[in-house]
C-alpha cells in the first residue's frame, strides 16, 4: 500500500509540476493533463509535509528554469505540491526562461557560454545524458545532493546509472513507464479475445497471445489494424529486458548484436509480414486520422496503442478518441513479456532535472530537489492524485489500480534506452534501426539485416562518446 501510494503521488508531482506538457520527437505530451485548483483543505493537506523537510535558511531563494515549457502555474490553476513546499517552507521562488523545444540546447548553450547559465534544466525527455554532460552545459550534483541518505536512498541505483566517472549529472525523482499497451475492452469483447487485463493477472499476457490477437484481429479491407502509434517499435522491442543503447558501470554500450534483441526483433519482423499495423506511410506519416493519439480505440478500429499513460490523464471529452471513459472502455495493461520468462520488463523514463554548468544558485536547486522528492513520496499527494483520477478524468477502480501496477513494475523492471542522450549523429542513426523491422511503407528489413547495415556505424558512435567521457575524469 505504501509503494502503491508513493507511485501516485510521484505522478501527481510530476503532473502538476508543468502547465505544458514535454514534447518528444512527435509532439507527444509526457504529462499532458490540465492542472486543477486544489481546494481549501487539499492546500491545508499540503501543508502538512512541511515538518518533514529540513531547516535552512536559503541565501538566494530564487532559480532559475530553463525549458519549452513552463513550470509554474498559469491561469489560475495550482502549483505543484513541490513549488508549494519550496515557496511555504523557504520563501523560494521559480524564475521562468521559455525557450522552444527545438532551440532548448542552442539556448542552453548560449546562456552557459555567456555566464549567464540558468540553475535547472529538464531532463524527462531522456536526451540530456550524456551529452550534456559531455558538452559542458551541465554540472554534476554531488556536492549538493546524497543520494545515499534515507530521502534518496529508493532511487540511488537508478540515480547511479546516470553518472560519468562516479559523478552524478541527474537528479532522478522517480521512475515512470514510457509506454503501456492501451485497448478498448469493447473491441476486446467484439472479437471474442480474453481481456488482456485478465491475462495480465494470471501471467499469461504474453509475446504468444499478444501476436495471435494483432494476427487475428487486423483486416485491411475493414481498416482494421492491431497496431498505432509513434512507439510501437520501441514499446515491443524493450519488453525483452535490453535497451539498444544503454550505460553499464560509467561506459555506454550498444546492444546490437544481443541474444534478447535478436529474438524479440526477429517476431517483430514477422508479426509484419501480416501488415497488422496501421500504414502511416499512406497517411502522410501520420497516425489514423490526423495524428491524434488514440484515434481508432474509441471506433473501434484499433486494437492495441503503445502509449504512455499521460495520454488519458485528462477530462473525458478530451480523451474520447480512446473510447468512452464513463462507460468503463477504455484500459491498458503492460506490454506483454517474453512466455519464456516470469518477468513483465518495462520501458521507463524519469522524472528528473539537471544542474546547469556553473549554476548560480545550485544550494537552491537542490533544495527543491529535496521538496520535489518529499511531493513523490507522499501519501498526502497520493489522496489527492487519486481523487483527480477519480473525479475529474472518471478513472474507474480498475484503471487507477493497473496504474499502481505499471509505475510498481517500472521501479522494478526498469529498461532505459538513452539513445536520443548520447549525440545527434547516434539518434539519426537509432531512429533507422529501432523501427526497421516493422517500419510501414515496404522498407522494412531483417534484423540481421539492419544490424549488418548500422552497428558498425553505432559502435563507432559509441566509443567516440565513451572517449569524451573519459577525457572528463583526467
Amino acid at each position: 500500500m505504501k509503494m502503491a501510494k508513493r507511485i501516485l503521488a510521484g505522478s501527481f508531482a510530476l503532473i502538476m509540476a508543468a502547465s505544458m506538457a514535454s514534447c518528444d520527437k512527435k509532439g507527444a505530451d509526457s504529462s499532458k493533463a490540465e492542472m486543477t485548483k486544489l481546494n481549501k483543505q487539499q492546500e491545508e493537506m499540503v501543508k502538512t509535509l512541511l515538518p518533514e523537510l529540513p531547516e535552512k535558511e536559503l541565501k538566494d531563494k530564487t532559480i532559475t528554469w530553463l525549458a519549452h515549457y513552463q513550470i509554474n502555474p498559469v491561469d489560475g490553476k495550482a502549483a505543484s505540491p513541490a513549488i508549494e513546499l519550496f515557496k511555504q517552507k523557504y520563501g523560494g521562488s521559480i524564475n521562468e526562461q521559455i525557450t522552444t523545444y527545438e532551440t532548448r540546447y542552442d539556448d542552453l548553450a548560449t546562456a552557459v557560454m555567456s555566464g549567464k547559465s540558468p540553475d535547472f534544466f529538464p531532463a524527462d525527455d531522456m536526451d540530456t545524458f550524456p551529452k550534456g554532460a559531455i558538452k559542458n552545459m551541465f554540472d554534476p550534483v554531488d556536492d549538493y545532493i546524497d543520494f545515499s541518505t534515507e530521502r534518496w536512498a529508493d532511487v540511488q541505483k537508478v540515480n547511479d546509472k546516470f553518472s560519468i566517472n562516479g559523478k552524478h549529472y541527474m537528479v532522478v525523482v522517480e521512475p515512470y513507464p514510457n509506454y503501456v499497451c492501451f485497448y478498448n475492452k469493447q473491441t476486446i469483447e467484439d472479437a471474442g479475445f480474453d481481456q488482456p487485463a485478465d491475462l495480465f493477472a494470471e501471467g499469461k499476457w504474453d509475446w504468444d497471445v499478444f501476436e495471435k490477437m494483432c494476427k487475428e484481429f487486423t483486416n485491411a479491407e475493414e481498416e482494421k489494424y492491431a497496431l498505432d502509434g509513434y512507439w510501437y517499435a520501441r514499446a515491443i522491442s524493450e519488453t525483452c529486458g535490453v535497451p539498444l543503447i544503454t550505460m553499464e558501470d560509467g561506459k555506454l554500450v550498444q546492444n546490437l548484436s544481443s541474444t534478447e534483441v535478436e529474438k524479440i526483433q526477429d517476431r517483430m519482423y514477422e508479426l509484419q509480414k501480416n501488415e497488422v499495423v496501421f500504414p502511416r506511410c499512406d497517411n502522410n506519416w501520420k497516425t489514423r486520422g490526423n495524428g491524434e493519439t488514440g484515434d481508432g480505440l474509441g471506433s473501434y478500429k484499433t486494437l492495441f496503442i503503445p502509449v504512455g499513460t499521460w495520454a488519458i490523464e485528462d477530462v473525458p471529452e478530451k480523451t474520447k478518441l480512446f473510447g468512452d471513459m464513463e462507460a468503463g472502455e477504455i484500459m491498458f495493461v503492460p506490454m506483454p513479456k517474453n512466455p519464456e520468462s516470469d518477468t513483465y520488463y518495462i520501458s521507463s523514463r524519469v522524472h528528473a532535472f539537471n544542474l546547469c554548468h556553473k549554476a548560480p544558485n545550485p544550494e537552491g536547486f537542490a533544495t527543491y530537489m529535496e521538496c520535489c522528492k518529499l511531493a513523490t513520496d507522499s501519501d498526502v499527494v497520493s489522496e489527492i492524485f487519486e481523487g483527480q483520477l477519480r473525479d475529474d478524468y472518471k478513472w474507474t477502480d480498475e484503471l487507477i489500480e493497473m496504474r499502481k501496477t505499471c509505475y510498481d513494475l517500472a521501479r522494478q523492471n526498469p529498461v532505459f534506452d538513452i539513445q536520443e542522450g548520447v549525440s545527434a549523429d547516434l539518434k539519426a542513426v537509432m531512429e533507422t534501426v529501432s523501427q526497421a523491422t516493422v517500419v510501414t511503407g515496404g522498407s522494412v528489413t531483417t534484423w540481421t539485416e539492419c544490424r549488418t547495415a548500422n552497428e558498425g556505424s553505432v559502435k563507432y558512435l559509441i566509443d567516440e562518446a565513451n572517449e569524451e567521457m573519459a577525457k572528463m575524469a583526467q
